[in-house]
Formats: structure tokens, C-alpha cells, sequence
């Protein structure tokens, strides 16, 4: 959990187990056992598959670490949605990347043409400035695969001159106030970032003693650590499916100086945006 707030948070310690009963446990375990746990760590390995011409097109070796001047990140449905109606063109970007998972929540597809109903992470370079990448996510990273997509995801990228955005939802019953969440005015951004972000953010920052959780925390923690400039943006709403009024609150975002000039045609983004609210929608009624 990221909060950059300054508390001390304790980690856990197993030094109140009795040595005799891990012992114990240990011993417990059959060959069969750790064959099924074997097989089950396998297939919860996170694989993140690059197009063979995206080092080339990032001006890198095979070997090398692409040279990446931003980074845009947006988990969950309606921040991925606010992408694909704002930002994404397939004339401008590129698919360069896809990342492979299985949890119990979730199973990514095999291919690259998604659906805005299924599950996905796909990374897109801009064509004429192959050092900006995006990155869709919609699918769920249990917590024992963040590390896997942070080290494989980052791995790849330089880390000097690489400033990070970061969008994500959350439920509006999550944000901690002494107002009654029933008076406020959902959906609303709120804003936290690394002590290296020195732009101007676009709306309020998080307040004590709220925090976020999941991928976006991890995305944000690693960027401290390794002090690379990043603000996450995080949208509080009530609504947990695809909708309008969640996907146009990012709208303020568009005049960031990360995103201001990879804005495309605002009649262009009003026709996707009905259009995949429309796909959304229809499976929807498929499946009632």
C-alpha cells in the first residue's frame, strides 16, 4: 500500500511461530504436494511478451534497457476506456507488448483485439516518438504477480529521464472523510505523487489518512524507490462498470503537460467513446 504520508507501517514476523510447528509443517508436506504447488507457481507466472521491432523502434538493443520518456499507465476499465476515446489512435500508436497472466480472477486473452469487456494489459508506442509508451490494464494482478509485472515491465525501460502517470478507479465508499460520502459529488480525481514530481497536478492531492492499493500502489511505490517522477491520478466513483460520466472525469488530465499533446480529434473521441459503450453494453445484454 502506497501513502507517502510519513507512517511507520510494521511488517509482518513469523517470530511468534514455534520453531517445532513449522518443523512440523514442513515435514508434513508430500512430494505430491510440492509438485502441486510447483505447477501452480508456474501457472501464475506473469509473461510479458514485447513485438520483436519494439527495441528497435526504442532505439535499444535486444539487451538494452528502451529508452522511455513517458510512461502512461491506466488500470481498470473506465481509466483504460479514457484512453482509447482520448488519447489512443490506431494511425499514431502501435501495439508493442502484451502481458500473459492467470489468477482466480482473471485470465488475459491470447490475442491483441480486445474487447472493452475482457480482460487485458496491452503497452502501445506513440509511431512518431517511440520514447512514449501507454499501457492499458484492465485485467487483475493478484499480489503475488505486482512484483513479476513491476521487474518485467520497468525492466525494460531506462530509468533516467522516465517521468510516470498513473490512473486508476476506486470506490467512492473507500474515501476516508469526516463529510458523509453520501454528500459528495462523485466521480472525483485526487491526485498523490513521488517526492521527484515537481509538475503541476490537475486536481487536489489524496488526503490523511486515505491510501491506494493493488498494481497502482506498486507502480507508484517503485517509482519512489527508484525516485523516478510519477503521480497517480486516482478517480473516486460509484460506479464499478463501464460508464460515461467515470471516463469523462479524466477529462481534466488532457491539459497535463504529459498528456496535452497526444490529445486527438475531440469529435473523433466522442464517436469511440459511444462506441464502446455501445460493445459494452450489447455483451452485457448477451449475458443477462
Amino acid at each position: 500500500m502506497a501513502t507517502f504520508f510519513g507512517e511507520v507501517v510494521a511488517a509482518p514476523s513469523r517470530a511468534g511461530v514455534d520453531d517445532e510447528e513449522s518443523a512440523e509443517e514442513a515435514r508434513e508436506e508430500t512430494p505430491e504436494d510440492r509438485e502441486i504447488r510447483r505447477k501452480l507457481e508456474e501457472k501464475r507466472e506473469l509473461h510479458v511478451l514485447w513485438t520483436p521491432g519494439a527495441a528497435a523502434a526504442a532505439q535499444s538493443s535486444a539487451e538494452e534497457p528502451w529508452r522511455c520518456s513517458r510512461f502512461v499507465v491506466a488500470m481498470g476499465r473506465n481509466a483504460a476506456a479514457f484512453l482509447s476515446s482520448f488519447i489512443l489512435d490506431s494511425v499514431c500508436w502501435e501495439v508493442v507488448g502484451a502481458v500473459k497472466l492467470w489468477n482466480e480472477w482473471c485470465r488475459t486473452p491470447s490475442t491483441t483485439n480486445v474487447l472493452p469487456t475482457d480482460s487485458f494489459c496491452l503497452f502501445y508506442r506513440l509511431i512518431s516518438d517511440p520514447t512514449v509508451l501507454l499501457c492499458q490494464c484492465s485485467c487483475y494482478v493478484a499480489e503475488d504477480q505486482q512484483f513479476q509485472w513491476l521487474e518485467k515491465v520497468f525492466g525494460r525501460m531506462q530509468k533516467e529521464g522516465l517521468q510516470v502517470t498513473i490512473l486508476s478507479t476506486c470506490p467512492v465508499a473507500d474515501y476516508k472523510t469526516q463529510e458523509s460520502t453520501l454528500t459528495l459529488s462523485s466521480p472525483f480525481l485526487k491526485a498523490l505523487k513521488t517526492k521527484e514530481f515537481k509538475e503541476q497536478i490537475c486536481c487536489p492531492l489524496l488526503e490523511q489518512p486515505n491510501i491506494v492499493r493493488d498494481l497502482p500502489a506498486a507502480v507508484l511505490s517503485y517509482c519512489q524507490v527508484w525516485q523516478i517522477p510519477a503521480v497517480l491520478y486516482q478517480c473516486y466513483t460509484d460506479v464499478i462498470k463501464l460508464d460515461t460520466v467515470t471516463i469523462e472525469a479524466f477529462k481534466p488530465l488532457l491539459s497535463s503537460k504529459s498528456l496535452k499533446n497526444l490529445v486527438k480529434d475531440a469529435s473523433e473521441s466522442t464517436k469511440i467513446l459511444k462506441k464502446l459503450l455501445t460493445t459494452n453494453e450489447t455483451h452485457n445484454n448477451i449475458y443477462i
